[in-house]
């Protein structure tokens, strides 16, 4: 049995409709489940969201990662799904958190608001590495403001 580790990033459109507020609380359905079952799965991970699209990067062992991003490829509020990457790694990027979460109004997000065209995403505008380190930086600073509160 293998111990290898991967990291797959993946951008989606977001197919959610409604008002912020019940985007927001679909939003929490999909954190509590994915929580839930990454806990159990061995998957460590963080999601963006910024009303248009979602970006995410998931880790863990290759079998339960890959069953876990076939299920959100199939879920009807996800479309024009794209794997940016999908790589073996040596350590994780997000071993604390099951599913964290970086809001859809973060600072950082603006970077995204234009990289849909006609035909779906332009991939060469969203490096998969750009998506790890905001989700990292985003997920350091909130860590900092709990401990400085």
């Amino acid at each position: 049995m293998s111990n290898a580790i991967y990291r797959l990033i993946y951008i989606s459109n977001n197919c959610m409709e409604g008002s912020n507020a019940e985007m927001q609380n679909e939003i929490q359905c999909i954190l509590e489940f994915a929580r839930k079952a990454n806990s159990a799965a061995g998957i460590s991970g963080a999601l963006m969201f910024n009303n248009g699209c979602f970006a995410q990067v998931l880790e863990g062992p290759q079998g339960p990662l890959e069953e876990t991003f076939e299920r959100i490829q199939c879920d009807m509020r996800h479309d024009s799904v794209v794997v940016l990457s999908y790589e073996e790694i040596a350590d994780r990027g997000f071993d604390n958190w099951s599913m964290a979460y970086v809001g859809y109004n973060a600072d950082s997000l603006r970077e995204f608001e234009n990289i849909k065209t006609e035909s779906g995403f332009d991939t060469d505008a969203i490096p998969a590495e750009r998506i790890f380190e905001i989700l990292q930086e985003h997920l350091i600073d909130a860590e900092n403001d709990k401990l400085a509160a």
